[in-house]
């Protein structure tokens, strides 16, 4: 949304707030869902049975589709291929090796350009996202595409575990649904076209948990969905102060790290299993963890490879390695060998034969990979996932957001040539928004440090332990 939309929608009242919600929730449900949905889902479903080797066949016949398409009809490739072949070049665009590695950066500066020809971005899907490492991306589905995801995730995500779009659901994401400085319920809005009631990530002071207990009872809510973060400080307070919180089908963590100490507080406070969830807004790869607690691979939506760090060489079954994904749903803008960011293993082949859950699609082992720290603000909230305050046309690389103490926030960005001081005040005014009235301080710099996996932390918080148990 818009800043000044953003400011217009703030001050409506609260049952407003909801009718503009329920408003943007039909649109995104018609783009969402149609009549083809539950055939979608129902061959989803299927699949989940097939063999290694039917598996392999299917991903060589669409890889082989979404190849051609993306060297003969997506102006960067073809530029790159075209470049290729007047160096004398031969190689052939059908073997998979022998596409380059393709970077975050270069996708952010050529975006249209990766775009097929034969498409109208005017009737596509827009997509607009930072990731993680606060770099904007802007990116276009067909409705098919749109469609083809949306019943993957009902039918690996949803389905799994019992619950479906037609049940009430509980979302803490990094929409900014109530204003920040707001300190009286609702810190919630409700969607009515997606039956989603969906909660601020930003208000889980303890003063304020018991509201979204009740807020969770009154709208009825069977499974919620968020950041692991998140749902794990609505959780805490519950256990501390002893809190009635009402029973869920499933809590379903996507977009951070869940770790099991999370996992285990969730469980305990809501008195349901918890499940986690892989993927990305490139959808480039996914995948979805079973009800046996496998994490297993969505085949349909990418090809993964595993390379070491700083050579193209695969890395064996069961090893860490740099993700390298080639999306196979989305041919309109295709992403051949994206470097994701993330790290991570696969399991040896065989290991989804031995899952108790009877699926054969193939696991991934462990993703090593979006270690966002929490912000802590002074009166107690936990605020995680701070991606959304650079999904905006700011002209920065990219940010590094690091908590020096309760009331200062340091934001470290590598700006273009294009950046203004204007710039560097929305970011501000877009972070206070978020965790009120700390002093932020704008560094540029020429480069955000990596760690030795060649990430870097995109939320640091240098607070001391003791202060961090102390507001818990």
């Amino acid at each position: 949304m818009k800043d000044w939309a953003l400011q217009v929608y703030h001050r409506l009242p609260a049952p407003a707030r909801s009718m503009a919600a329920s408003l943007r929730g039909l649109s995104l449900h018609r783009w969402r869902y149609g009549p083809e949905t539950e055939r979608l889902v129902a061959e989803a479903l299927e699949r989940e049975h097939w063999s290694a080797e039917r598996w392999k066949v299917w991903q060589d016949e669409r890889l082989a589709y979404v190849l051609h398409r993306a060297a003969t009809k997506v102006p960067y490739y073809q530029e790159y291929w075209l470049r290729r072949r007047r160096d004398g070049d031969r190689g052939s665009w059908d073997v998979l090796e022998n596409w380059p590695i393709l970077k975050k950066d270069v996708l952010r500066e050529n975006q249209r350009a990766f775009v097929a020809e034969d498409c109208d971005i005017r009737r596509m899907y827009h997509e607009h996202t930072s990731g993680t490492s606060g770099k904007p991306l802007d990116l276009w589905w067909s409705r098919e595409t749109v469609r083809s995801w949306y019943a993957l995730f009902e039918a690996r995500v949803r389905t799994w575990h019992g619950v479906s779009r037609r049940d009430n659901w509980a979302i803490l994401g990094g929409q900014l649904v109530t204003p920040f400085h707001q300190s009286r319920p609702p810190f919630w809005v409700w969607n009515a076209a997606s039956r989603q009631l969906y909660m601020s990530s930003y208000h889980l002071s303890p003063d304020y948990i018991p509201a979204y207990l009740e807020a969770l009872r009154y709208y009825r809510v069977d499974y919620m969905l968020g950041y692991a973060s998140s749902m794990h400080a609505l959780a805490q307070v519950v256990l501390e102060k002893g809190l009635d919180a009402p029973s869920l089908q499933v809590a379903l963590s996507n977009a951070e790290p869940l770790y099991e100490h999370q996992r285990k507080s969730i469980a305990q406070a809501f008195r349901c299993p918890v499940r986690d969830t892989y993927g990305m807004s490139e959808i480039a790869c996914a995948a979805g963890e079973c009800e046996a607690g496998t994490l297993h691979i969505w085949p349909e939506v990418g090809v993964i490879e595993l390379l070491h760090n700083n050579v193209e060489e695969l890395v064996p079954a069961g090893q860490t390695g740099r993700f390298i994904c080639t999306g196979l749903l989305n041919a309109d803008m295709p992403l051949v060998r994206y470097e994701v960011g993330d790290h991570g293993a696969l399991a040896p082949q065989g290991a989804e034969s031995s899952c108790a859950c009877g699926r054969t699609l193939p696991v991934l082992q462990k993703v090593e990979g979006r270690l966002d720290d929490v912000i802590l603000t002074r009166d107690g909230r936990r605020v995680g996932r701070l991606d959304p305050v650079f999904k905006s046309d700011f002209s920065i690389r990219e940010a590094q957001i690091i908590q020096e103490s309760l009331d200062r926030i340091r934001v470290r960005f590598v700006p273009t040539p294009k950046y203004t001081p204007q710039d560097g005040l929305a970011i501000g005014r877009r972070l206070q928004d978020r965790v009120g009235e700390m002093k932020i301080v704008l560094e540029p710099v020429e480069h955000i440090p990596r760690s030795a996996n060649g990430k870097f932390r995109a939320v640091i918080s240098n607070l001391a332990t003791e202060q961090s148990e102390s507001l818990g």
